[in-house]
């Protein structure tokens, strides 16, 4: 497809306005050599020299300098058509060159303008989502901190429970699951349910949340919270046992034919008899329970980042503010 003249004529001028300054300003200089060169090669007739005036190349350069800047002191001129032809096409060279880096001055302001108004939008950007991002710190950090001690109660063995230790241990093993159907004794479980039921409500709150915040706030601003929150949320959406898990005694208790309290002290012989999650597997009845064990590993891993970055996100904001209002009482 062929360019029309406007076109081509706009390409050229993009094409020299990306030109940086600098190129142009090396090429004006480099300009005056090279005409005092072309200059020496004419005949010396071409040109009226003042009396006593040099021919030498050295001489020649000046007279380069001062026509392509325009100067013209008059000492030197052109006399006959060769010289005067040079002249003006070296005086157009000069005046094209100068042209050029003025415009390229210009765009590379027009650049920089751009630049600048782009990180300031950034600037004003991320401050606004900061903002919306320590108001709901609060609540975040409250709703992982009760995920993680949900966490702690299903990971923790029911005798172990009703003492003032709440820490969760991320290094929990399987059989520290046995009693997940026990009451979780925790203070906010008034209902006193099952620690499993509770866990996998939480989880659900939580992944809500998270899911929520993602849509109100540009969580791309800090792309580990970002993938934190998406890996909660995906995991918590993956997690297909949970019917399995409400179920599960009355599930045991009905192809066993034995009671539901017999069913649940079943269940948790049966998971102290294995030493690893992936030996429980070949259990039908125990594959849930598998599965809700990789499900604490990978969330409340990434519970205890999230609260990690909120905690030090907030200690760091609150420093620059108490900073930045210190610096202005100095000023006033």
């Amino acid at each position: 497809m062929k360019m029309s003249f406007s076109d081509r004529s706009r390409h050229f001028f993009h094409v020299v306005s990306n030109v940086r300054p600098l190129v142009w300003i090396c090429i004006y200089l480099a300009l005056m050599p090279l005409f005092a060169f072309f200059y020496q090669l004419l005949p010396d007739w071409q040109f009226r020299i003042p009396d006593g005036g040099g021919t030498t190349y050295g001489s020649w350069l000046y007279y380069s300098i001062v026509t392509i800047t325009t100067l013209g002191f008059g000492d030197y001129t052109p006399a006959h058509g060769g010289a005067q032809a040079l002249t003006a096409i070296e005086v157009m060279c000069g005046m094209l060159t100068i042209g050029f880096f003025l415009n390229a001055v210009g765009s590379m302001k027009s650049e920089i303008d751009v630049i600048s108004e782009k990180e300031k939008q950034r600037r004003v950007h991320e401050a606004l989502e900061s903002d919306k991002l320590l108001k709901n710190i609060p609540v975040l950090l409250h709703k992982m901190n009760l995920f993680l001690a949900w966490c702690w109660a299903v990971t923790t063995p029911a005798d172990k429970r009703k003492t003032n230790i709440l820490e969760f241990n991320a290094n929990f093993t399987f059989s520290d699951m046995r009693d997940l159907f026990k009451p979780s004794y925790l203070p906010v479980d008034y209902a006193h349910r099952p620690a499993v039921e509770g866990l996998l409500q939480c989880a659900g709150h939580v992944s809500l949340n998270l899911d929520s915040l993602q849509q109100r706030i540009d969580l791309t601003l800090w792309e580990q919270l970002l993938e934190d929150c998406f890996a909660f949320v995906s995991n918590v959406q993956l997690f297909s046992s949970s019917d399995n898990l409400h179920h599960l005694l009355d599930m045991v208790s009905h192809k066993q034919g034995i009671s539901i309290d017999d069913a649940e002290h079943k269940l948790a012989q049966a998971m102290t008899t294995y030493s690893t999650p992936e030996q429980a597997e070949d259990e039908p009845f125990l594959r849930p329970v598998v599965e809700l064990y990789h499900f604490i590993k990978d969330s409340s891993e990434v519970a205890t980042r999230v609260i990690l970055f909120l905690n030090n996100f907030s200690a760091n904001h609150s420093a620059t503010k108490e900073a930045k209002t210190l610096l202005d009482a100095s000023q006033a």
